[in-house]
């Protein structure tokens, strides 16, 4: 395998460094303590291409591979200092364009991608509910079949784009009761339909530039075309989807790392104390020589997944792996950077203390770390995995 970047790939993520570093994030101090999401600047992402990188051109994408999206991704997290709105970018792709992309209907994506591709629609996950996370199996949400519709009930919870999303991937309970992998379906629910309501908004201590909230559906009628896959199909195409989101969502935290690796190098070697460089004290040093270290560990196990997927692999246990390695290495990165630049580190002007706060949340979505584990524990074929 070979992870040198072509001269395609180098040229895409040169632009879209520069891209993002000259129209992103500019406002994202006052909006963080707002907790207000940029249309502003998603439209701008929308415009440049950023929200189609992995669709096909003829549904308005940029046919991206795996990998080169992967490289995209990353480029976006270095650029752009508002991870927030490259959250929501990778929500939209990875809760709700992916799971068009290789579940849909030739009429779904007709009708979907285009909008989705250009910003005029923003795409949400609806999977966890008040009493259920990362145990799919036991959602309550209600989906009974009534001629040509389906009437959804139920509540969805913690839905990051959820307060400004118009479309919805709805997870919900089509078959009789009980726990077995044939009991619910997977639905497109435009949040026009009526009974869809955005009911509250959850203040979150980072990535409060990505809005999160929660959606109860009261007698919503969703058409019988907008099933995604077929009746009882829900958990095999959440299983074969959410390798996606498990690496693809942690692409821009390799960019943040470099970002903040690069910062630190730039302050511990102008900052002066003692007659020295703060670079020259070995403990100095050797905190910024493991964020190098955890950099290019995430981008390799990062790019194996790429190239997994570009190669039309699976790579559930490789992705269990990336989401793990990259969300928890990133924290540690962005407590190394707090740390090296001491009280410039701890107050809000330089921003590093949000860096922490918005990597704090990297661990506990797509499934927290314990869950991986015990995923990965299962894997390898241990009895303490999720069932020990």
């Amino acid at each position: 395998m070979d992870f040198g970047l072509d001269t395609e790939q180098c040229r895409i993520r040169s632009q879209i460094i520069d891209f993002a570093k000259e129209q992103l994030g500019h406002d994202v101090a006052e909006d963080d303590r707002a907790g207000r999401f940029s249309r502003k600047d998603w439209q701008k992402c929308a415009d440049f291409g950023v929200l189609g990188w992995p669709v096909p051109a003829e549904f308005g994408g940029s046919g991206y591979s795996p990998l080169t999206t992967m490289i995209a991704l990353e480029a976006l997290g270095y650029g752009c200092c508002d991870n927030g709105l490259v959250f929501a970018v990778n929500n939209h792709l990875w809760g709700c364009v992916i799971y068009l992309l290789n579940h849909g209907t030739e009429d779904q994506k007709n009708r979907f991608l285009g909008p989705l591709c250009e910003g005029r629609l923003i795409g949400a996950h609806a999977l966890s509910e008040p009493n259920t996370g990362s145990d799919v199996l036991s959602l309550e949400t209600t989906a009974v079949r009534d001629g040509d519709d389906y009437v959804l009930n139920g509540t969805k919870w913690f839905i990051s784009n959820g307060p400004v999303a118009d479309l919805l991937v709805v997870f919900a309970k089509t078959g009789v009761a009980g726990r077995g992998q044939d009991q619910f379906s997977t639905f497109l629910v435009p949040c026009d339909l009526p009974g869809v309501a955005k009911t509250r908004e959850f203040e979150k201590m980072g990535l409060r530039t990505t809005e999160m909230g929660a959606v109860e559906f009261t007698e919503c009628r969703v058409p019988v075309a907008n099933l995604l896959g077929v009746e009882g199909a829900g958990y095999p195409i959440f299983t074969s989807t959410i390798e996606w989101e498990r690496a693809f969502m942690f692409a821009n935290q390799v960019g943040a790392m470099e970002r903040l690796l690069d910062t630190s190098i730039e302050h511990v070697m102008s900052r002066r104390q003692f007659g020295r460089r703060l670079g020259a004290f070995q403990a100095v040093a050797h905190k910024v020589a493991d964020m190098k270290i955890r950099l290019e560990l995430s981008r390799l196990i990062l790019y194996r997944v790429g190239w997994l997927k570009t190669e039309g692999r699976m790579s559930l246990l490789d992705s269990t792996i990336a989401k793990i390695f990259v969300s928890e290495s990133l924290v540690q990165t962005a407590m190394a950077a707090v740390e090296v630049h001491g009280a410039r580190g701890y107050v809000s002007d330089a921003g590093i203390e949000r860096e922490l706060r918005d990597a704090l949340g990297g661990p506990i979505y797509a499934g927290s770390s314990a869950v991986q584990r015990g995923i990965l524990a299962e894997l390898l074929g241990l009895d303490g995995g999720l069932s020990g």
